[in-house]
């Protein structure tokens, strides 16, 4: 009887094997825990922190009680001045412009730092207007409402009263006006320096598609976004950011289609920002992403209006920080990582083929390269007798197992792909080329790497170049890595049970309340128009059910 038995209980390795199956899954999950345990509360934003708020509310009315007789502009001309060059300190930027108001026969200045203004409208506007024009009058007459309503030609002027606000004011880049006699100053224009023209997004390249990206003011982005067309449902929403150095933040949405409760969520999550300096929108993305310890990105990052437009019309929300061309867009799922505005440009038919195209490369992107250290290693039976001949003609001599072999070019490819972004531009395209070809065909005429594994390599290499998000790019190429480690150790057993530990990661994450492998999981058959296939614009008459909007139907 134990004759018969026994050809059918599995070797030691296959029993090894299936062991090592089963504590890898357990020791990630612990392993796991106890990162969220030890990490998770300190690092990231807490969805609903204690409020210190009343605490810092009274220390701060304190202090401003025991500051405000001392922090209001008193109108004595010389006693202002020389507070507010004692606050400017030794900033050799700020400049300081006194001359006689005509009018009133009064001294003044003005005070801006260098650069950050329009100097063309500011000698025309407000000191031609002052020195020069208007009938002299006596000094008791000075009045603030005359010289906004009658004097100065200027579309924004705004009044401040408390020296600390015009410091701070000053310092932001804004041009003061203290004028003898006046317990108020005035901020004339706003802060106008150089900045870089609208040119065509750089890391979002069409072929056919608008040719305008945003760019480092957020005024100008705002505006891109109007100009897409006429919508008096847009708003926009403005936050500062920073605790030091702060910068404007503005959410914009859709308001009878965005869900209230993602619209509330990310107010939230955007008032708990505490940082010294916001320094871009990469700082913004991670500090309100639902869980920083997942390698997939979720909050997409673009620099075209007219991505940020068609988001706001499914429901999403858009985030735009001054001092950045990149917006951020919530929720995201998978599959809009895989997308590019191109697929609605053209026709469906072409545009769902090259959508296709984009999912198989992400998978070959991720897979390629563990799939063949499993083949290679442990399964060759399961190649074609021709294919499998021919390769193991080409390893002859290669001092290497395939996982050493396939880490040798990866890390190359990855050092040849950074180096070619550091380069200057007209450099790094032509130094990542030949640097490739040579790096590959030495390797192979030393006997250090297949000519077989060189096809594979540069095919997971350029099947990664089609994923139109860069971010996503980075996530499978780091995943790959972890991939060709699991098949190394366990063969394809590894590569199936790593496949499945990342199905199983985004079905638990979410973006914002958003499942990220909608409409997948949870199934929703309604949404797969628009995943793998892009169905005609015409059948495309409902909004992502996912997205919980005000108003499914899209309406012409």
């Amino acid at each position: 009887m134990w004759s018969k038995i026994v050809p059918f209980i599995p070797s030691w390795v296959t029993l090894f094997q299936a062991g090592l199956a089963l504590i890898f899954p357990l020791g990630i999950y612990y392993i796991n825990n106890s990162i969220y345990s030890f990490v998770g509360s300190k690092g990231a934003i807490s969805k609903h922190p204690p409020d210190r708020s009343s605490a810092n509310k009274d220390h701060k009315t304190h202090a401003d009680q025991q500051q405000e007789p001392d922090s209001k502009i008193t109108g004595d001309y010389d006693a202002d001045l020389k507070s507010i060059q004692a606050a400017i300190g030794e900033n050799s930027d700020v400049h300081f412009r006194e001359f006689m108001v005509k009018k009133f026969h009064a001294r003044s200045v003005l005070i801006f730092i260098e650069g950050m203004q329009d100097e063309e409208l500011m000698n025309k506007q407000v000191l031609q207007v002052l020195m020069f024009e208007g009938q002299q009058e006596q000094p008791e007459r000075i009045s603030k409402s005359f010289i906004k309503e009658s004097l100065m030609p200027l579309t924004q002027i705004s009044e401040v009263t408390d020296m600390e606000e015009l410091h701070e004011s000053i310092l932001l880049g804004n041009t003061a006006l203290l004028i003898e006699g006046m317990k108020e100053a005035l901020l004339v224009g706003s802060p106008n320096g150089s900045v870089r023209s609208v040119n065509e997004p750089t890391s979002e390249a069409l072929l056919r598609g608008p040719r305008i990206g945003f760019t480092e003011v957020l005024s100008e982005n705002t505006s891109m976004l109007r100009r897409q067309g006429l919508n008096k449902s847009l708003e926009l929403k403005k936050f500062q950011v920073g605790s030091r150095i702060k910068k404007d933040l503005v959410i914009a949405y859709i308001k009878d289609i965005v869900n209230p409760d993602l619209l509330e969520e990310v107010n939230h999550r955007i008032s708990k920002i505490d940082m010294d300096f916001v320094a871009e929108s990469g700082y913004v993305e991670q500090l309100i992403e639902d869980n920083y310890l997942s390698p997939f990105q979720q909050v997409h990052n673009t620099e075209r209006p007219d991505r940020v437009i068609n988001a706001l019309l499914e429901g999403r929300i858009a985030i735009l920080l001054d001092g950045t061309p990149f917006a951020l867009i919530v929720p995201v799922t998978f599959s809009m990582l895989l997308q590019s505005p191109e697929d609605y440009y053209e026709r469906w038919i072409p545009g769902s083929l090259l959508r296709l195209l984009r999912f198989f490369g992400a998978f070959i992107a991720l897979m390629g390269p563990a799939l063949y250290i499993s083949f290679i290693s442990f399964h060759p039976g399961l190649i074609p007798t021709k294919l499998v001949i021919s390769i193991i003609q080409t390893r002859q001599g290669v001092p290497f197992p395939s996982v050493i072999e396939v880490m040798i070019l990866e890390i190359s490819i990855e050092i040849l792909r950074e180096a070619g972004i550091r380069l200057p531009k007209p450099v790094g395209p032509a130094m990542g080329i030949v640097g490739g070809l040579v790096i590959g065909d030495a390797a192979v005429n030393a006997g250090i790497v297949s000519p077989f594994l060189v096809i594979v390599v540069s095919v997971t290499a350029i099947s990664s170049f089609s994923i139109p998000s860069y971010s996503a790019g980075i996530s499978l190429r780091l995943l790959r890595f972890v991939g060709m480690l699991f098949a190394a150790v366990l063969g394809m057993f590894g590569t199936i049970l790593f496949f499945l530990l990342i199905c199983i990661h985004m079905t638990k994450l979410k973006s914002f309340g958003v499942p990220y492998v909608t409409p997948f999981s949870p199934m929703r058959t309604s949404d797969w128009k628009d995943v793998y296939i892009r169905a005609p614009l015409s059948k495309m008459k409902r909004r992502p059910i996912m997205m919980k909007t005000q108003q499914s139907k899209r309406k012409s």
